[in-house]
């Protein structure tokens, strides 16, 4: 998400908002425990779960050895993605392939790369246009049996094996209580922005099953949701 620009429409109605990115550094707040304007809101994690899915997927198919990284070079957060996503792979003992794709067509040519490169495991990096693909990916995934993980719960509603991210209801549910208290009469530069902190592991049993992947009971017995 790119920085909002002020306007004299912004500094006078209050705004609540719902962004991944640090809401500072777009210039949205002054800070987060002291917003100083007239916007305040919610700033769930999105790019800093990779080390905990990567441990999923460790645990998932713990002989794997080399993982592929979908990102969309597009994305504002891809780099520092890319960045967290080869450290802690380099933890674990997994070897990253980068693919990238920003469209229906890079995502077909990034399965291919990831076939050819003989990955063991996929790991879909954040991204709107991605999830806009999240059937594709969920198809091309089952295709060639590549175990994927995704961020949020809408890839295994889809189809996808398994999500690990943060609770989407809970934020919106967040936005809405703030929304309530604005409208009551609360200033935003009063109510500090609101971090995630409600996390969800969901894992699709039927996709596993086509893959022939058997889930450990240790990890379905950890998640939140199992698709039947």
């Amino acid at each position: 998400m790119q920085a909002l620009e002020t306007t004299p429409n912004m500094s006078t109605i209050p705004i609540v908002f719902s962004v991944s990115d640090d809401p500072a550094k777009l210039g949205l707040v002054t800070s987060l425990n002291r917003p100083g304007g007239n916007a305040t809101g919610v700033n769930f994690v999105v790019a800093e779960l990779e080390s905990k899915q990567l441990g999923l997927l460790h645990e998932l198919v713990p002989a794997a050895k080399r993982v592929g990284l979908l990102v969309n070079p597009n994305f504002p957060l891809t780099g520092a993605v890319t960045r967290d996503v080869i450290a802690a792979a380099s933890a674990i003992g997994f070897a990253i392939d980068v693919v990238r794709a920003s469209d229906s067509r890079e995502i077909e040519a990034a399965f291919a790369t990831l076939v050819r490169n003989n990955a063991d495991a996929l790991l879909v990096g954040p991204d709107a246009v991605l999830l806009s693909r999240r059937l594709q990916l969920a198809i091309l995934a089952a295709r060639y049996a590549i175990p994927a993980v995704y961020n949020v719960r809408e890839y295994p509603e889809a189809g996808g094996l398994m999500s690990y991210g943060t609770s989407q209801t809970e934020a919106y549910r967040q936005v809405g209580i703030y929304t309530g208290k604005v409208l009551k009469g609360a200033k935003p530069a009063d109510l500090p922005v609101v971090q995630s902190s409600k996390f969800e592991l969901v894992i699709n049993l039927p996709t596993a099953r086509a893959i022939g992947l058997e889930i450990p009971p240790t990890l379905l017995a950890r998640a939140d949701e199992v698709i039947e």
